[in-house]
């Protein structure tokens, strides 16, 4: 799905290619290890450090913003980091409270608090333009930092948004992705014990908490049009069992003001992690 108006035209980078035929081994390549950093965000019993990992370079920069109970060495973050640092470009990733290297206990976390820590990290990292990449709750994420950003007063950040690619959009997950699905067994649950332990099928269950759906509704995005201001592509597996495809849809339709390109990948999953998966995900981020 797209509209006619032309993408921004910034220069192409050099190719980058996995192959399909790549060898199992191929996911070393992408363990490196930029340096690490943290940004200590709140006072009391909600101070939290927030791992951040920069790799300086020259613009459009990336600015990586993870999943639910995903982290920043997750294979697309450190594909892209590696990509990035052969492009000589500029990279910031980090991990919301609660995840990967961070402080903060995850049941404590919403998605407010993990945009307010999105916000503090793009606002002391990110320089110039940057082309925002959400994850699944980070494509969420990412819709609310530019929004975020936007009615921003002081300090103005030294970085701009220059696009957007949202990998599986879960825009409103915790109420239509979850609470709307939840049986009424699992409704009672949550309002009476404050959690509920939701199995997973990548390891652990999560912990659903009550503030995490109730917070939820104060950032609910569908229900109106988005503008975003900027060109956005999103990737979206059809075999996705989290994200259903036609939710990317629905999203599609709320951004009718701008640039987009939906493309849905007829046997992809919700990581999309593949060599071909990544391979399309280069080529959208290299489009800016």
């Amino acid at each position: 799905m797209t509209q006619s108006e032309p993408s921004l035209s910034f220069p192409r980078r050099r190719a980058f290619s996995l192959g399909k035929s790549a060898p199992a081994a191929w996911l070393d390549q992408f363990m490196t290890h930029s340096c690490l950093n943290f940004l200590n965000l709140g006072t009391g019993s909600e101070e939290r450090p927030i791992a951040v990992r920069r790799d300086a370079g020259r613009g459009p920069g990336l600015f990586w913003l993870g999943g639910f109970k995903s982290d920043m060495k997750g294979t697309k973050a450190e594909a892209l980091s590696q990509w990035a640092r052969q492009q000589g470009r500029a990279c910031v990733r980090f991990d919301y409270s609660g995840h990967g290297e961070s402080g903060g206990d995850f049941r404590a976390g919403t998605i407010g608090r993990w945009l307010e820590e999105s916000l503090a990290v793009f606002t002391a990292y990110a320089e110039g333009p940057q082309v925002v990449i959400g994850s699944s709750m980070g494509g969420w994420i990412a819709l609310l930092l530019l929004r975020a950003l936007k009615r921003k007063e002081a300090p103005k950040p030294a970085g701009t948004i220059a696009g957007l690619v949202l990998i599986a959009p879960a825009v409103d997950f915790t109420e239509v992705l979850m609470w709307q699905r939840f049986s009424a067994k699992v409704k009672r649950e949550i309002e009476t014990d404050g959690v509920w332990s939701r199995p997973s099928d990548y390891g652990e269950p999560y912990p659903i908490t009550r503030a995490l759906i109730e917070e939820g509704r104060n950032h609910l995005l569908l229900g109106g049009m988005i503008e975003t201001g900027c060109p956005v592509r999103i990737l979206q597996g059809v075999q996705d069992p989290d994200v259903p495809w036609n939710h990317a849809v629905e999203l599609t339709s709320r951004l009718a003001q701008d640039d987009v390109v939906l493309t849905l990948v007829k046997d992809g999953d919700h990581r999309l992690s593949r060599a071909e998966d990544l391979e399309r995900l280069i080529k959208a981020v290299g489009e800016f």
